[in-house]
């Protein structure tokens, strides 16, 4: 594959699926769809988009792309989740379902709806490190939020500290581990690809 044209996948399974494809293809890449064992083969890195983190680790299993997904993570596959995906790569996640399988990649602690149910969802202006040209507007839907992250692992972002922030002021909402980028917000919802332009360019890093 070409570092000029990188192929990203987005896993496909459930979730804001369209919408990262769509920002994607802003960041001359090449975006698809993978759902398949065989689509992992095709792609330089791959996103996990926001939904339902348990949904989307039983169809893992249905689809039978768990065991090749950690495989390709193993091997240093870059990847981008985002809420939900933030969640799969997390090597541990509180709160979350007894048989929810867990992908690793990020030596972190997630906490599950650290934010509260649907009704809590709110939105933010964060600083996030490696995004030029001022804040991210950040959308939070049912967000986790980091609870610890061991030291080789940048943290980006956090809940800005204010009186309206109450327990998530200073909370960690962005990571970055080698090759593994997450985020507990949406980029894909705002039309700001600044997000996905730095996954871009952690592909092309990678691709060398």
């Amino acid at each position: 594959m070409s570092a000029a044209a990188p192929v990203v996948g987005v896993l496909a399974l459930q979730g804001d699926v369209r919408e990262h494809l769509l920002a994607l293809a802003e960041c001359d890449v090449v975006a698809r769809p993978v759902r398949r064992p065989e689509d992992l083969a095709e792609i330089d890195g791959l996103v996990l988009p926001g939904g339902e983190s348990t949904t989307i680790s039983r169809l893992l299993h249905v689809f039978d792309l768990l065991e090749p997904l950690r495989a390709r993570l193993a091997e240093g596959m870059p990847a981008y989740g985002s809420c939900a995906g933030m969640i799969l790569l997390a090597d541990r996640a509180l709160d979350a379902r007894p048989d929810q399988h867990q992908l690793g990649g990020l030596d972190v602690v997630v906490r599950r709806n650290a934010f509260g149910r649907q009704v809590d969802s709110f939105e933010a202006d964060l600083d996030v490190a490696g995004v030029p040209d001022g804040p991210v507007h950040a959308v939070f839907i049912r967000a986790p939020w980091v609870e610890s992250a061991a030291d080789d692992v940048e943290v980006l972002a956090r809940v800005p500290e204010s009186p309206d922030a109450g327990d998530a002021a200073g909370r960690i909402v962005a990571v970055r581990q080698g090759h593994v980028l997450a985020t507990a917000f949406h980029p894909e919802l705002t039309g700001d690809g600044r997000v996905h332009r730095l996954f871009v360019n952690i592909v092309r890093e990678a691709l060398g």
